[in-house]
């Protein structure tokens, strides 16, 4: 058995309180001292102490120890700014050798689902980064919270990548398990990779759920549970922030985490990098028309699209695209860009608002419809930008719920 360790690292760009009355006043779309201070205190609860404990393990353990990562262009960007030690703290993890970053759309976007031209064109971006931050040429691609279907598979194969990430989602798989590399159907040879969420999720979502009849979560009852699966790599895929953000320092993750290689090891349970599955035969052909995700229990795209506001929203968002370009504005194509960050729409989800604390992560609003206001007057200055005469969306009447 193998064990696969991948960890996302994604910070928006989140929107200052624009008003109706700024539009065509002025530009400043984003929340400079919100993310500045979000960006410090994730970096210091969570990125710093976390990559210093990675360095430990990696220096213990040498090359029997690996993780994976993909970082957002505009988590890059932030690091740049406001958190150098944590750029520095990833260039030292990269040097070890030991750890594979991935490709993905440098501004954590839906794009595929609206501008191949674009989406294209974000990913090369994010590679470019990559290869200057960290010196690596990725070979596996990793979608925005792992959204995926045959046609992105097909599409992300003839841009020369090897392998793509998903959710081992259980309408998917039907019987089979995630344990295995699959091949996605439309594809030559594109390997897919899937998450065993139930595993993934102990350790990001439940390990300090008093709750949960497992807890407390120890690492010799998680050993135990590697060690009575079936297949041949287990891919714990999950979020960064999981080690001292959204599982606090005091629930006992460090430690976890700190004392998990050796007791893994221990068992003849090897790490690997995305990159070294390659190499497996693909247990089966997966076929898989509708997008899938990794995000809360329905694994579509529900999240970011499963409302009218939200798919308003995107939708006058690409609208604007093919102006945008023709402007020539290197700043207003930025500001394009990081619109199109998937956190937008979601901060507009209703499905769970009322009790889903994911939700709410980091969430600036009190109400989607308020993100939704503020996203719209945003687009309407953008319009203004481009030379447009017309209000994106006229002046909304209706109440929060007829709208919605």
């Amino acid at each position: 058995m193998k064990i696969c360790l991948y960890f996302q690292v994604h910070q928006p760009y989140r929107l200052a309180n624009y008003k109706v009355f700024d539009i065509g006043n002025h530009s400043n779309y984003f929340d400079e001292k919100n993310n500045k201070e979000i960006m410090q205190k994730v970096a210091k609860k969570c990125y710093i102490p976390t990559n210093k404990l990675l360095l430990k393990l990696i220096n213990t353990y040498g090359d029997k120890f690996k993780i994976a990562f993909s970082v957002t262009g505009v988590a890059l960007e932030q690091f740049e700014k406001y958190a150098p030690e944590v750029l520095d703290l990833f260039k030292q993890l990269a040097d070890t050798g030991n750890v594979e970053f991935l490709s993905e759309t440098y501004y954590h976007s839906l794009s595929y689902i609206y501008s191949k031209e674009e989406f294209k064109s974000q990913v090369l971006k994010h590679a470019n980064k990559i290869k200057s931050l960290f010196g690596q040429d990725p070979k596996i691609f990793r979608n925005t919270e792992l959204i995926f279907n045959n046609e992105l598979a097909n599409f992300v194969e003839g841009m020369g990548y090897k392998g793509i990430l998903t959710e081992g989602a259980d309408h998917i798989l039907g019987w089979r398990s995630p344990n295995y590399t699959y091949k996605a159907k439309t594809t030559n040879d594109l390997k897919l990779l899937l998450k065993n969420y139930k595993l993934s999720d102990d350790i990001a979502f439940r390990f300090s759920q008093h709750s949960w009849e497992e807890h407390p979560l120890t690492v010799e009852k998680f050993v135990n549970w590697v060690k009575e699966s079936p297949g041949e790599t287990i891919n714990l895929f999950m979020d960064y922030e999981t080690f001292g953000e959204h599982q606090w320092k005091d629930t006992g993750i460090f430690e976890f985490l700190e004392k998990l290689p050796e007791e893994l090891l221990k068992e003849g349970i090897e790490f690997v990098n995305p990159k070294d599955l390659l190499v497996h035969e693909p247990k089966d052909e997966l076929d898989i028309h509708n997008f899938v995700s990794w995000a809360d229990v329905e694994r579509d795209l529900s999240a970011w699209l499963g409302n009218k506001i939200q798919v308003s929203a995107i939708e006058e968002l690409y609208k604007l695209e093919k102006k945008v370009k023709e402007s020539g504005d290197p700043k207003l194509l930025e500001d394009w860009r990081k619109l199109s960050t998937s956190d937008h729409f979601y901060y507009m989800c209703t499905k769970w608002f009322n009790d889903g604390d994911v939700h709410k992560y980091f969430n600036p609003y009190d109400s989607p419809y308020e993100a939704f206001i503020t996203y719209i007057n945003i687009l309407n200055d953008v319009a203004k930008r481009i030379g447009s005469k017309e209000q994106i969306i006229a002046p909304i009447t209706e109440s929060p719920s007829q709208t919605i």
